[in-house]
């Protein structure tokens, strides 16, 4: 009996036991997507799931481990990630030397390079080291030999050049710090550890101080220094009160990375506890508490009111006075920062400010690496883990309140300690084999390499004629059994150091076979898998693998061999079951083994729990019904909201269903059924909704959009035949939609398997129909509902049903015969698809014969879609044949194709070329026809190459690139157009077919004619003022020909008239022009043009930029004759005049009603008395210039104008209006005078105007 594993874990990670592939995509199972999409949620469930595999999980790394795996239908679990990675790293590794055969010292393990320990216990400095003969070892100490024999503390372990220093009779750890290195040596060389740095930890007490209280204004800001004392390594700093309750931390009040606590406002409740700064040092495990602080916070609102806690504008509140914001940490607006490539990045920014700023973070010129950062200590940290070179640059955090704003900018710079390219590996030779050990590091600064070779610098090694040092790399020529050595790569700059040894060995070993033989491995269908053969030989076997003995190597389609050998099969199928062997072979002789594949159908749950509402105090079953291997030991557990469920005395557990007796509120929740066996898993979940006993019934998915109809379930095969078959399913809830259509699909596990094709469509009206089937194909069905609304999701598949076979009843299509090679025939075709199959082991029966020779068929079966015929003539027509055969029979004569073998160059060129010069820029040519033997393929047309040699024009530099003209066909003339007059050109000629190129014609010359200039290049237009236009231009960028001139027309034009054409011609040298305006108002358009003694060449049209104070015309031109009165500048001006007019009356009337002369008297009811004013012509001067009281009026205290005593009565004066009066009889209001119409025709008002009333009195 063989010995027998269960699975090859790295076999079956790529597509296999533990992805979902298997259970929705690749299986056939037709298991629906939410099962996976739920299964995302059991990250709990992985865990409970693989404890028992946590135990049993493998060990050793590499793809030879072994062990059992589960299947989960989302992720892997936990552990996978970390295995998967080095099996992927392992296709790679290097060959390893079987410990039976001699070797050079590897070193094997050894401790890190700062080695920190902790004074209390021993100690331990590693380093363990294979060879044969087993190695020994010694030790240097700062760079010295450490004499180990003579001091009794130290000593080191047996087979092992572990150190161990005993310090239990005493003695100080300090004593022994230092630089440590190991040598690991055999006769056939020395290996070396890295250079280990020996540090004693350290946790030095805090200094005793006596801290007065701090004192601080109220909303000021404050920073309290923690100074932890210095330790190895430094101490974790966090912040307590005396009586150890944790501070806590806010955007206002947070720790820095440098341990002190910042306050960016102070306010009154922070005096409510005490602060004290806490050390906690790693290896002792102990915590320092540094003496606390007290605070005393100096208030304006002495009274901790809680009502002002929550008012909306606290600090304005409590009389704090709100401050823009300012940095605490760092300092400044500027700062720089370097980091090292591959550490994590922190930058830091610390604001005050009232209200607490907001801090945010930028990179200048890019963004933030979104994959890499994140900000902590409430957006006042960012920290960009594994730093690279792209991470340098400009960083800056702006710090906001609604106050303002500041920043800082941090400018970062990225070093780098040495990091490796190519890391030397160990080098297996045969003798007289060449090989090379190739040493490359970066970093930056750019690290130096130094190579040593047994420990010893190599220019102080032996001479070794073998050996040749070129840099990074040691070159080894017709190596020997004396060249055996370790060679040591020290590549170093200021940031660090990389060591790394690598030996030479010199073996002549046949090959041999590392792995147990006959091993058995057991995976899921329709998974990728990975055979893996270990091996070992020198000089380096071959490796191929065999399967059932066939003597085809396996490789390509299907299967992929990498490097080490191992054998990648892509998708698992049936067929792909039995033994396969692989075979390694040098020039000492072969070595083989075997490993026996066996192929389970996956676990499926093909009867899944369904959501259900009940009543509490009812019963509930859950079903789960499952089809796997029967070879497997298939396992199905509960669990509930993603735990493990407790089977209590009201549930029973059976193999294919979960009952609850006597539901209760508590039994509410997700459950889920896990299927399992010792390969894979599968699980679906379903969710009970339980009601109280007066509720209304409501399903839970009530809320979730309907309209879409269920899927449909119990899919039925009935009436089995050999060519048709009977599909009956229940309709799922039509969602108040009624189903209009159903879709039957069909899923077949030969050609296609897990991919789903339409078969049939039936009307929403039917759940039964007859599918007609194709012979020998594995058919699987379900089927999708349709309303208006949409599709459901697929029904849950049906069972399998395999139709007889019969012989093709077609043949493949598409078929055709082209030549890859001069010498052969390629003959493809479209295969045919499983339903055209109609059997097992479809092959094709490929004939072909010359056509010319009418020589005997030939013939050759082939499985896959292509054959290629070799030794044939260059280019001779075949007849083809491609005839489709299984084990049933033949299908139908086929038709035959006609096709070509290869084709070689052309060994013609064309003959007798003749150039006739059409124009300027074409030329026609014409040519004699090549012998048809001499094409050696199909003629796809004549070729010219041409190229322009030079230009007529002296000094003119030209493009000699080659351009080409095709001919298509068997044409014997044609015309080469776009070329350059004035110019000098080549020609070739030859003959093309689908290989390339014949030989080349006889060169021709031929010279175009001179012919137009292009246009006249950068023609500007300038009008520097009103008066005159500056035209400047520059020579035409290909002038085809001699220039002999310009010619300007120009034509002046105002909206839609224009005027007279002008024509100036100008010398060649010439390139400006100044043109006379007739009139400032006009624009100009011209057009440019050169000439050759041809003619003129393409014109550029400019136009004069438009006047600055140019409005749009508001009227039309009227017999084409200009309006004065529709000219912009003529209407600015009359409506400038307009408003001064308007000016000059306001201000008149302005002038008047302040000091002018009224014609009262005939309008006063009393004589003047003698103090009345009087002017000669007996006018009333009435001037505000006086502050006069009106005539009959007296002042009042409040300084109103009051009415004296009289006769007359204000209402008189009025307008039938009651006049209106202050308590002391005051007049308020309007004082209208009373006027007749001839008075009011012919005389001013009497009414004391102001200039606004002046201003209304002209409206």
């Amino acid at each position: 009996m063989p010995p027998s594993r269960l699975i090859d874990f790295c076999a079956v990670w790529d597509a296999g036991v533990f992805l979902a592939s298997a259970a929705g995509k690749g299986a056939p199972s037709g298991v629906p997507g939410r099962r996976l999409n739920e299964a995302e949620t059991l990250n709990s469930v992985r865990e409970a799931q693989f404890q028992r595999l946590e135990a049993e999980r493998p060990r050793r790394p590499g793809c030879g481990v072994r062990g059992p795996v589960l299947r989960m239908a989302g992720q892997p679990p936990p552990w996978a990630y970390t295995a998967i990675l080095l099996c992927a790293l392992s296709l790679g590794r290097a060959i390893e030397i079987p410990m039976d055969l001699s070797q050079p010292p590897t070193i094997t393990k050894q401790s890190v390079k700062d080695h920190i320990v902790d004074p209390r216990d021993n100690i331990l400095i590693e380093c363990e080291a294979k060879g044969n003969p087993a190695p020994s070892f010694h030790w240097t100490r700062n760079s010295k030999f450490f004499n180990i024999a003579k001091d009794p503390r130290v000593s080191m372990r047996r087979r092992s050049g572990t150190l161990v220093i005993d310090f239990r009779s005493g003695g100080r750890p300090e004593e022994y710090e230092g630089e440590y290195q190991c040598f690991a040596r055999n006769k056939f060389g020395t290996a070396l550890s890295n250079r280990i740095r020996l540090q004693v930890s350290k946790s030095p007490l805090w200094p005793k101080e006596n801290l007065d209280p701090v004192v601080v204004q109220e909303g000021a800001p404050l920073t309290l220094q923690c100074n932890p004392p210095p330790g190895l390594p430094s101490p974790v700093i966090f912040w307590m009160s005396s009586s150890m309750e944790p501070i806590t931390q806010d955007k206002r009040v947070s720790q820095g990375h440098n341990g002190d606590l910042y306050f960016s406002n102070v306010v009154l409740q922070d005096m409510q506890t005490d602060y004290s700064c806490n050390a906690r040092f790693h290896f002792t495990h102990t915590i320092q508490q540094k003496n606390p602080f007290t605070l005393k916070v100096l208030t304006n609102h002495p009274y901790n009111d809680s009502s002002l806690r929550n008012h909306p504008d606290m600090y304005s509140a409590r009389g704090v006075a709100e401050r823009t914001p300012s940095f605490m940490y760092p300092q400044g607006t500027a700062s720089s920062q370097m980091v090292l490539r591959g550490m994590d990045l922190l930058l830091e920014c610390i604001a005050s400010g009232v209200p607490t700023p907001d801090i945010a973070w930028y990179k200048k010129g890019g963004d933030l690496p979104s994959d890499k950062a994140k900000f902590e200590n409430f957006n006042k940290a960012l920290r960009i883990t594994n730093v690279s070179e792209e991470d340098s640059g400009e960083y800056f955090c702006l710090a906001s309140n609604k106050m303002g704003s500041i920043r800082h900018t941090i400018s970062v710079r990225v070093k780098a300690a040495p990091y490796w390219l190519d890391e030397p590996k160990n080098l297996i030779l045969a003798p007289g084999e060449d090989g090379r050990l190739v040493c490359r590091a970066n970093g930056n600064p750019k690290p130096t390499v130094q190579w040593m070779v047994n420990g010893e610098p190599l220019q102080s090694a032996p001479p070794n004629p073998n050996r040749e040092v070129a840099g990074d790399t040691i070159i080894f020529r017709d190596t020997q059994i004396s060249s055996r050595a370790v060679y040591q790569c020290n590549s170093s700059n200021e940031h660090g150091y990389l060591l790394a040894n690598a030996f030479v060995s010199v073996l002549d070993v046949p090959p041999r076979m590392l792995s147990p033989r006959n091993q058995l491995i057991r995976v899921i269908l329709y998974n990728r898998t990975r055979l893996d053969c270990p091996f070992f030989g020198s000089p380096i076997p071959t490796l191929r693998w065999f399967k059932n003995g066939q003597g085809s190597n396996l490789d390509g389609g299907n299967y992929h061999v990498y490097e080490n050998g191992s054998l990648e099969i892509k998708m698992i199928r049936k067929e792909d079951q039995g033994i396969y062997t692989c075979v390694a072979t040098n020039i000492l002789g072969k070595a083989e083994n075997q490993v026996r594949l066996e192929v389970k159908d996956p676990t499926r749950i093909y009867r899944m729990p369904e959501d259900q509402v009940a009543k509490r105090g009812s019963t509930v079953q859950l079903e789960c019904r499952v089809k796997h291997d029967p070879s497997l030991k298939l396992t199905v557990s509960w669990l509930k909201d993603d735990e493990p469920l407790y089977i209590s005395n009201r549930m029973k557990k059976e193999e294919d269903s979960l009952t609850i007796f006597g539901v209760a509120e508590r039994d509410q929740g997700s459950y889920t059924c896990v299927a399992s066996t010792e390969l894979d898993q599968d699980l679906a979940k379903a969710y009970l909704t339980v009601l109280a006993d007066q509720a209304t019934p409501t399903n839970r998915l009530a809320a979730l959009p309907k309209g879409r109809p269920d899927r449909p379930r119990d899919l039925e095969l009935t009436d089995l035949a050999e060519r048709s078959v009977r599909l009956t399913w229940i309709p799922g809830d039509d969602n108040n939609s009624p189903i209009t259509d159903y879709v039957v699909q069909f899923e077949e596990d030969q050609f296609q398997p897990g991919v789903w094709h339409d078969h049939s469509r039936f009307p929403g009206s039917v759940n039964s129909a007859v599918l007609r089937l194709s012979p020998y194909v594995n058919y699987q069905f379900r089927v999708i509902a349709i309303n208006e609304v949409g599709s459901s999701h697929p029904s849950l598949p049906s069972e399998r049903y395999r139709t007889s076979g019969a012989p093709p009843e077609s043949n493949p299509s598409d078929v055709k015969g082209e030549g890859t090679r001069k010498n052969n025939m390629e003959i493809t075709w479209t295969p045919m698809n499983a339903t055209s199959a109609f059997g097992p082991n479809l092959r094709y029966i490929v004939k072909w014969r010359r056509r010319e020779a009418r020589e005997a068929w030939n013939n050759v079966t082939v499985w896959g879609s292509r054959y290629v015929v070799g030794q044939t003539p260059v280019y001779v027509p075949y007849e083809i044949r491609v005839q489709a055969e299984n084990d049933f029979g033949k299908g139908p004569e086929p038709d035959t194709v006609i096709g070509y073998s290869g084709e070689d160059y052309p060994r013609a060129a064309p003959t007798d070329v003749k150039i006739r010069v059409l124009n300027s820029t074409a030329i026609s040519l014409q040519w004699s026809r090549v012998y048809s033997d001499t094409v050696q393929g199909q003629l796809r047309e004549y070729r010219a190459y041409y190229w322009r040699e030079s230009s007529l024009l002296k000094n003119l530099w030209v493009s000699q690139k080659r351009q080409q003209a095709g001919f298509p066909g068997d044409r014997l003339r044609g015309v080469v157009s776009r070329l350059f007059p004035y110019s000098n050109y080549k020609l070739e000629m030859v003959v093309v077919n689908g290989r390339g190129d014949g030989p080349r014609s006889e060169t021709k010359e031929f010279t175009t004619p001179e012919g137009v200039p292009s246009a006249p290049r950068r023609f500007r237009v300038r009008q520097p003022n009103l008066e005159t236009i500056n035209l400047e231009w520059d020579h035409p960028e290909h002038p085809n020909g001699i220039l002999i001139g310009y010619t300007l027309k120009y034509v002046a034009f105002n909206g839609t008239k224009v005027g007279k054409q002008i024509v100036e011609n100008f010398s060649p040298n010439q390139t400006k022009f100044t043109v006379q305006r007739a009139d400032p108002v006009s624009r100009y358009r011209f057009s440019l043009s050169a000439r050759t003694q041809v003619g003129s060449g393409e014109a550029v049209t400019e136009e004069s930029p438009a006047p600055p104070n140019e409005a749009t015309p508001t009227a039309a031109y009227t017999n084409n004759q200009a309006d004065i009165a529709t000219q912009g500048w003529f209407i600015g001006l009359m409506c400038a005049i307009a408003l001064l007019v308007l000016i000059l009356l306001i201000v008149c009337f302005i002038k008047r009603s302040r000091g002018g002369k009224y014609p009262v008297r005939e309008k006063k009811d009393v004589p003047l008395g003698p103090e009345d004013p009087k002017e000669e012509d007996g006018s009333f001067d009435y001037s505000d210039e006086d502050n006069k009281p009106l005539q009959g009026s007296q002042t009042s205290l409040d300084g109103t104008i009051k009415q004296q005593e009289s006769d007359d009565s204000l209402v008189d004066y009025g307008e039938g209006g009651e006049g209106q009066f202050n308590e002391d009889g005051s007049f308020i209001g309007q004082y209208t005078v009373k006027k007749d119409k001839e008075e009011t025709e012919g005389n001013e008002s009497s009414e004391a105007t102001s200039p606004v009333n002046a201003i209304y009195s002209l409206a």
